[in-house]
């Protein structure tokens, strides 16, 4: 066969692989949707098989055969789709080929019912019934590790796969240097008096809030015709295939706070909007997804945030809001709102933290999940030794598991090696915007009339449409100019606080 066949053939190969993944993705959507409780056993043994099946396919043989030839030949562009494609399946390859698929159709399998021994689990503040389940999922991390030996830590081989190029040991040194900027700037900021935000527990009720959503959502310029907003116990955004990139939100079950649903919204537009927008003709291959985890958490962040809480976003949307709850917020100006959603000050719920306490909580949890694959940390003590950090950091500890270990559903889902992401997307989603103003400056005065859809094209000209095309280190360079810093961060949330409480 020529070189132009075996590159077809792989591309063959891994269409195969990524519509094993989209049918999967199917199933895990439903899972967390629509499924019947009483599914759960089987769906976990359905996923189980899929996964295994798409890593035999990734690990086979025929595969490195392949990629041999095509490397081999010299006819590979550098900077090209082919040279990428290339990049991203022996990427996938090594890693997959070192896994036995024994193994990876047990921790599918096993993740599955975790999750949903999570669902049932988190209401009734019962953390002995996962607590099994989450002791299984750090030995079935733990024995992935051991087949990647030149990492110096067990999570490392995790968070690369999220984050590729990431350790325990660079993380542990970026988070050290932004815990050192954020502590004296919260402490600054909450010494000032906090701002009335009672209103927002007011009662909103529950259909005018998705409704709300939708009209938001289609402003901002998510395509409902590839995509759609549904309702999870965590909001979640998935692509389930070309043309099919689903989000989810979530609105308390008591209906109070409408900000709460509305930000998980827009958080998963960011995710689903940068999917939505990769180049067409990536489909099928490796390069139909994010940079990153860490990427793609800077879409969230940045839409959620930088838009979301911004006073040009909510000039436009705070009348539009007053007129769908006026009977909340009728008598609340906009001061007093902006003021409400910027709110800082330590709690206990991470997807409810603010811009300045948020990576305290990730910081929390990164040190943890590193102890717990270090087996310095035994997880029945995991409940204990989280409300000890909790106490320590932030000044607040958990009346409950509910509130506390059991918040958030990664550990009990599977996702091992990705909180790291959530700080990385804050950091980057500043670096990324501080350029494009540099760049387009009038984007500033756009988005002070809630018109985003110039910081949307500058997003996909320079981020959406080349998909994981580039590393993460590759991109962030090619589009900013420089490494990842954190600087343009700390500068967005120093001029923000500063100017909302007066600093």
């Amino acid at each position: 066969m020529t070189w132009a066949e075996d590159l077809a053939s792989l591309k063959e190969r891994a269409r195969d692989i990524q519509d094993l993944g989209h049918a999967q993705a199917v199933l895990a959507w439903d899972q967390e949707t629509l499924m019947p409780p009483k599914a759960g056993p089987s769906r976990g043994r359905v996923l189980g098989v899929l996964s295994r099946l798409a890593h035999e396919r990734i690990a086979d043989q025929k595969i490195a055969s392949l990629l041999a030839s095509v490397e081999s030949s010299g006819k590979l562009k550098p900077g090209s789709d082919d040279a990428a494609f290339i990049r991203l399946v022996r990427r996938y390859h090594e890693h997959a080929s070192r896994v036995p698929s024994e193994l990876v159709a047990e921790i599918a399998e096993h993740d599955s019912r975790s999750q949903q021994a999570w669902v049932q689990a988190r209401p009734a503040n019962d953390f002995a019934a996962v607590e099994p389940y989450l002791a299984k999922s750090v030995e079935l991390r733990r024995r992935v590790s051991e087949y990647f030996p030149e990492h110096a830590h067990p999570l490392d081989t995790h968070i690369d796969a999220a984050d590729e190029g990431m350790s325990v040991a660079v993380l542990r040194t970026l988070f050290r240097q932004l815990r050192d900027e954020l502590v004296p700037l919260v402490q600054a900021v909450t010494a000032k008096p906090a701002p009335d935000d009672g209103f927002l527990s007011s009662k909103f009720p529950k259909a005018k809030q998705l409704a709300f959503s939708h009209k938001v959502l289609a402003r901002l310029g998510y395509d409902f015709e590839g995509g759609r907003l549904d309702e999870s116990a965590h909001p979640f955004s998935i692509t389930l295939g070309a043309g099919d990139k689903r989000i989810t939100t979530r609105v308390r079950s008591d209906e109070s706070d409408v900000l709460y649903s509305l930000m998980s919204t827009i958080h998963e537009f960011g995710h689903s909007t940068y999917e939505q927008n990769i180049k067409p003709e990536y489909d099928g291959t490796p390069m139909f997804t994010g940079a990153s985890a860490g990427v793609h958490e800077s879409q969230s962040r940045l839409w959620e945030n930088i838009v979301g809480r911004s006073r040009g976003f909510w000039t436009f949307w705070y009348p539009r809001l007053q007129r769908a709850f006026s009977k909340a917020l009728k008598e609340v100006d906009l001061e007093s709102f902006l003021r409400a959603i910027n709110k800082v000050e330590t709690s206990l719920i991470r997807t409810e933290a603010d811009e300045l306490t948020y990576n305290l909580h990730i910081i929390i949890r990164f040190d943890l999940e590193c102890e717990l694959m270090e087996g310095k940390l035994a997880v029945k003590d995991l409940p204990e030794a989280w409300g000890a950090r909790y106490q320590s950091d932030l000044g607040r500890r958990a009346a409950d598991d509910r509130d506390g270990v059991m918040q958030d559903v990664h550990w009990y889902g599977g996702y091992w090696g990705v909180f790291q992401s959530y700080t990385l997307g804050n950091i980057l989603s500043a670096q990324f915007y501080s350029t494009a103003l540099q760049q387009q400056p009038e984007l500033a005065a756009q988005l002070a009339a809630a018109k985003t859809s110039g910081l949307h094209r500058w997003m996909k000209k320079n981020i959406y449409q080349h998909g994981s095309k580039f590393t993460p280190t590759e991109l962030v360079q090619r589009v900013t100019g420089s490494p990842l810093t954190i600087a343009p961060y700390i500068a967005y949330l120093r001029e923000k606080y500063g100017a909302l409480y007066g600093l």
